[in-house]
């Protein structure tokens, strides 16, 4: 099992350039991969995704890769805003004519006003510069996996022990459905003989008509089909790959036949139970969200 969040960034020295690779991912329903590239690498987009895929399978990733440095990779261009240096010198010569100053106007006096320049800086393509980043990616690549397996397996060791404390529950919930019934039954039966009191009916009848009823508060069906579901989810907790889409949908399904007992049960130890479900099915839906 493997969480959906990791990071993993490598970098080297390459030709004098310092060449980095950065990858990070966060939980999504799919898989959607992000890239960051200089303009020289454009062209390692397609390939940098599939090695992604190759590791994740779900999730949001997002790649940036970095180049940078003084070496022979990087080409330095000084440009000059001509037309504001030209601006420039007529404003000093008009405020010369004006104040009578002496002095003359030179290179200097302009090399000055460093909003005239401006440096950029450009990657000049590497030879084996492709080769490079596909290296670093997959090393990067690999400490993402490693931190995604590590969270997973925090994480299925919660769960595992939430679906104990559910199970539990269950078990109480179960010893506690006969005694529910007969409870139920006793007491549609002091209402009915209530409300028939000084009637002539057939007792047979209405004997039959309160057991129907108690039976419709019997949640036995409901509580097998949710211990079903249960060990599928403790099975899928131990199984390979992705499986954080079954998941998901096993806790709906176990959450729907928690929400029937409830309404079901008329039965106060049941429903608190059913409360104390729910509070740990939303605790483990937390941690599926982040399962790849």
């Amino acid at each position: 099992m493997k969480s959906m969040t990791g990071f993993g960034k490598r970098e080297t020295l390459s030709h004098g350039t310092m060449v980095g690779v950065e990858i990070r991912s966060v939980n999504h329903r799919f898989c959607e991969i992000m890239t960051r590239l200089p303009k020289t690498l454009s062209s390692m987009e397609l390939d940098l995704k599939e090695q992604v895929k190759h590791v994740c399978e779900r999730g949001r990733v997002e790649v940036m890769v970095t180049v940078s440095g003084g070496g022979p990779g990087t080409k330095r261009t000084v440009q000059l805003d001509q037309d504001l240096a030209r601006r420039y010198i007529q404003g000093l010569k008009s405020l010369q004519r004006e104040c009578h100053l002496s002095g003359t106007i030179d290179v200097n006096v302009v090399a000055g006003f460093r909003d005239l320049f401006s440096v950029s800086e450009e990657t000049v393509p590497i030879k084996d510069m492709s080769d490079v980043v596909a290296g670093l990616a997959q090393k990067a690549l690999r400490d993402v996996e490693k931190m995604r397996k590590k969270e997973g397996a925090v994480l299925q060791k919660d769960m595992a022990q939430r679906i104990h404390t559910i199970e539990d529950r269950l078990r109480t919930v179960q010893q506690r459905i006969p005694v529910a019934l007969k409870a139920s039954g006793l007491r549609l039966t002091k209402r009915v003989t209530k409300l028939l009191e000084g009637l002539s009916v057939n007792m047979d009848r209405v004997g039959q008509e309160i057991v129907m009823l108690a039976e419709r508060s019997d949640v036995t069906e409901e509580l097998t089909r949710l211990q079903s579901h249960v060990a599928q989810f403790r099975a899928t907790l131990k199984a390979k790959g992705p499986v954080g889409k079954r998941l998901d949908f096993l806790l709906q399904e176990m959450g729907r036949e928690v929400n029937t007992i409830g309404s079901k049960a008329n039965d106060g130890e049941i429903s608190a139970e059913v409360v104390e479900l729910k509070s740990e099915l939303e605790k483990i839906r937390e941690q599926v969200q982040n399962i790849e």
